[in-house]
């Protein structure tokens, strides 16, 4: 041991304690909350210090069970308890019912009943044909849980200090968690005693021969230097090699702050957002995207289904009948439908959102025409989780409706999604198939570690989607991965790091 090392390094209270207390000598919080004027704080920090450079060791340790009063056992302490206060008002006024009482007192029913239940079985309360409560005799739980009430007034008590009676009424009045409703908190303590050690014998030599008190000042003040109070007093010695603490301004999370920044690109350029529940229907989910219901991606494996309840009551007319006959027949579409039998208990089915998409069918009904709209949607599906797959995870989802929208409106948009939002280089688009759109676009970027990988879908909506909720115009869409997004746009190459608990990690990319 570097005895003139550690001897430094001390802070005062660890000092105070090693010149207080003696060899063999019990080390225990009562004393030094007493001799030295420690708080418990002090105490639990000081010796922890101590035990940490082996000054001193444990001698022994016990557990023990106290009781303290909660906010309730505060309030009952200075007004009373239910019990009391109804032996109180029916000594006084005589009999009275139960809703009478608990008018009369302004307490709750329930508490009004409890209380003549345990009243009743001491046989202190009886009630009578009209369903009045009279006073009958003494309830020693009243008394005693007064006595108890004004004991814990100065200070918690200890389970080893009550009688037998007093425990058994103590159990009932009393919680270890969730004791708001209670009128005492039980409460697990740990007596521990220390002694010094050996090394802890050799630093208390070494403190006296060098002439530390442990009432060495620690700081220099300006008020000190004001006044000269510093004159004549012993200072800490100071080490101009350790590090200053490390301030941490508080900062945004940037995966929050580029969600933010999408939202205000969209907005700047007319689009209003929407949201909705992350619980849906497979209708809005699936049937009126005009997804069969007999489509692979319904596959339980991909859809989190909800447990209970597992259905909606209703879905909204005229669109259920509308939807169900598209997909039957095509409705007045011009389509042929899917030609199956539409199931009407199979749509009510509740999910967790598995698309972004459902938020711009639910929008559809109450949009405007001209109109653009955009929401942030998180989706849940059953997937393998790795560098570009998450099971939850977000999308940014959008429709424009209008005369004049086509395919080369939709291009343009998603150039601005992947250049200017996500920040690629290279983009490519692809054809692709999804039953709700004609044609369908799928939009891919290059990442610099990861290659080429889709950022979402994209299309026309069909009329078999648009008709049946009301809209006769046009209407774009798309569906895009915004986690992939802004994987590109932080310089990420892991999904998973958009969500990482490593806040040294999240302020690191901060800075970049």
């Amino acid at each position: 041991m570097n005895v003139d090392a550690i001897t430094k390094t001390l802070h005062p209270l660890e000092v105070k304690v090693l010149l207080h207390f003696e060899q063999g000598q019990d080390i225990a919080t009562e004393v030094m909350i007493s001799a030295l004027g420690f708080n418990l704080g002090q105490c639990n920090q000081s010796l922890s210090w101590l035990s940490a450079k082996g000054c001193v060791t444990e001698k022994s340790r016990e557990k023990r069970i106290v009781y303290e009063l909660t906010e309730l056992g505060r309030q009952q302490l200075d007004s009373g308890t239910p019990e009391e206060r109804m032996l109180k008002l029916l000594s006084d006024t005589g009999p009275m019912q139960m809703p009478e009482i608990a008018r009369t007192l302004g307490i709750e029913n329930k508490d009004v009943g409890s209380a003549y239940g345990q009243l009743s079985r001491e046989g202190a309360l009886l009630m009578d044909a009209d369903k009045r409560l009279t006073v009958s005799g003494e309830a020693e739980s009243v008394r005693m849980t007064r006595t108890l009430l004004e004991r814990a007034k100065s200070g918690e008590i200890a389970d080893s200090d009550l009688t037998d009676a007093e425990r058994q009424l103590m159990a009932g009045i009393s919680r270890k968690r969730g004791a708001s409703s209670s009128a005492f908190r039980m409460a697990e303590r740990e007596d521990v005693v220390y002694e010094l050690t050996a090394d802890g014998l050799v630093l208390k030599g070494e403190l006296r021969k060098a002439g530390i008190t442990g009432n060495e000042l620690g700081t220099l003040t300006s008020d000190m230097l004001k006044d000269g109070s510093w004159k004549g007093r012993e200072f800490r010695a100071y080490n101009v090699h350790f590090p200053p603490g490390r301030l941490v301004p508080g900062r945004r999370n940037p995966y929050s702050e580029y969600l933010d920044q999408v939202k205000d690109k969209l907005t700047s350029l007319g689009f209003e957002e929407f949201d909705g529940p992350l619980v849906e229907t497979e209708f809005w989910n699936s049937d009126a995207l005009f997804m069969p219901q007999f489509h692979a991606a319904r596959d339980i494996h991909d859809v989190y289904y909800l447990k209970n309840p597992d259905h909606a009551r209703e879905i909204e007319e005229p669109y259920l009948s509308q939807v169900a006959a598209t997909h039957e027949n095509g409705w007045t579409t011009g389509s042929s439908g899917w030609n199956y039998h539409f199931d009407h208990d199979f749509t009510r089915r509740l999910i967790l959102r598995s698309q972004g998409t459902v938020l711009s069918a639910k929008q559809l009904p109450k949009a405007k025409v001209p109109g653009r709209y955009f929401g942030i949607a998180r989706c849940f599906r059953y997937d393998r989780v790795d560098a570009t797959h998450l099971s939850d995870f977000y999308q940014t989802e959008g429709i424009v409706l209008g005369e004049d929208v086509n395919l080369r409106t939709l291009l343009g948009l998603l150039q601005m999604f992947a250049v200017e939002l996500a920040g690629a280089a290279e983009v490519k688009y692809v054809p692709g198939y999804f039953p709700f759109t004609e044609p369908s676009v799928e939009v891919h970027i290059k990442h610099p570690v990861l290659g080429w990988f889709e950022l979402g879908g994209s299309g026309i909506f069909r009329p078999e989607v648009t008709e049946p909720l009301g809209i006769k115009v046009p209407v774009i869409a798309w569906g895009l991965g915004i986690d992939r997004m802004a994987l590109m746009h932080l310089g990420l190459d892991d999904l998973r790091e958009l969500f990482s608990q490593d806040i040294e990690s999240v302020r690191l990319r901060r800075r970049k």
